[in-house]
């Protein structure tokens, strides 16, 4: 029987990769705000390169970026937020009035109205839920400035990871990285805001109640391909079930419509094609993400593929 010997250095080589693989596990969240960095890097240096064109300095640029887009989204939340919050208060009030007339479903209203409304009474938890996320913002916001900052330098950083002619490939490999994050961001951004306005005319003109908070949820879930456009249509269909079944049909009609003009007309042109995955390696990735990260792993599923992608291409040609 031939003898199976294991030398001195393999076994250092396997303890290393093992301590690796531990310490990466360990630092996850600073690398899940790495990556998003570089795909919020990837959405705005773009502009941020065409305003350079015209000599405004580089530094200038960023911070004129950083207030636009603050400034957007607070006056989208200044907006918003008055009609979602009496919206969803209504919705939280007449809960039981609606579980109560589904037998089949089978929910203590009670408890479920109990817990929603323990949510308000929980002061404490929730102002230091938002001083952390208000710090990781603040964080990711910083580390994409920097990011920014050094984006031409990231060639030379890197330029060891590719062998010979290393710059050259590193510069194309940033390029082709930038470009392909950049077009989905940018991509699902117009994709999540237009489905949101489309479910919201048509909620409302369907006279469904709500329609602010679901056509939101709509938006939000936009991000999840495949899977989120069905999962933000049951909660519309089970209000509209309260009013009428003709009106839960007209609402399925709605949401069907508004997803199948999003993956048929909108999607390739807007997307170009950045993401063109076969529909199994897409589902792949959103199992794959979810279990390894939950819904945030789902989220950044495909951009991890276009990553790894990108890589495979770059380093056999």
């Amino acid at each position: 029987m031939q003898k199976i010997e294991i030398s001195h250095r393999t076994i250092v080589f396997i303890i290393a990769f093992l301590a690796l693989l531990w310490a990466l596990y360990q630092i996850r969240g600073v690398i899940l705000l790495a990556f998003i960095g570089v795909i919020l890097m990837s959405a705005l240096n773009p502009g941020v390169d065409w305003l350079e064109r015209w000599r405004v300095p580089r530094v200038v640029t960023i911070l004129l970026f950083y207030i636009l887009i603050i400034a957007g989204v607070s006056g989208v939340v200044a907006i918003l937020i008055p009609p979602l919050v009496e919206q969803t208060s209504k919705l939280i009030a007449v809960t039981p009035q609606l579980l109560s007339r589904w037998g089949w479903l089978r929910v203590d209203s009670t408890v479920l109205i109990q817990q929603l409304g323990s949510v308000p009474s929980n002061v404490l938890r929730l102002a230091v839920g938002a001083v952390n996320n208000v710090i990781v913002v603040f964080t990711l916001l910083v580390f994409t400035f920097y990011l920014m900052m050094e984006r031409r330098n990231l060639k030379h950083h890197l330029r060891v990871a590719f062998g010979s002619d290393g710059e050259a490939k590193a510069e194309k490999f940033v390029d082709d990285i930038e470009r392909e994050l950049g077009r989905w961001i940018r991509g699902q951004l117009f994709n999540m805001t237009l489905v949101g306005i489309l479910c919201y005319l048509g909620l409302r003109l369907l006279g469904v109640e709500f329609a602010l908070p679901l056509a939101i949820l709509a938006g939000l879930f936009e991000i999840i391909p495949n899977m989120g456009p069905i999962v933000s249509m049951i909660p519309a269909i089970i209000l509209a079930l309260a009013t009428a079944p003709t009106l839960a049909l007209g609402v399925a009609a709605l949401y069907f419509a508004v997803q199948q003009l999003q993956a048929q007309i909108i999607t390739p042109k807007v997307m170009q094609q950045a993401v063109g995955f076969n529909p199994l390696v897409t589902m792949l990735g959103l199992m794959g993400g979810f279990a390894l990260g939950g819904l945030a792993g789902a989220i950044l599923a495909l951009p991890v593929i276009l990553v790894a992608q990108v890589s495979v291409k770059t380093w056999y040609n």
